[in-house]
């Protein structure tokens, strides 16, 4: 039964890491994916702190990055799109 769950959440890691290399265009996309890995990754640490029966501060700290992450890509999105009306990788130039 455990195994499936690790299974469910690699499977979920590797979807994240996929759609994230390739779809490249949409800064939006790109966002998702990563909250999408993040979330893999909480659900990992989660079912091996729970087996270990380890303090659960550790999944507070990294909820609190993982907001912290999230609030940072979605102020760059928004300015990006206040600055060039769309949120594509190709209409932004960083030179």
């Amino acid at each position: 039964m455990m195994m499936n769950i690790y299974l469910i959440i690699f499977i979920m890691f590797m979807i994240g890491n996929m759609i994230f290399v390739s779809k490249r265009k949409h800064l939006l996309i790109m966002l998702m994916s990563l909250e999408f890995i993040v979330l893999s990754i909480y659900f990992l640490l989660l079912m091996y702190l729970s087996m270990i029966d380890y303090n659960m501060y550790m999944l507070m700290i990294f909820l609190v990055l993982s907001v912290c992450e999230g609030a940072l890509g979605l102020s760059i999105l928004i300015s990006m799109v206040r600055t060039h009306g769309n949120d594509y990788f190709q209409s932004f130039n960083l030179i």
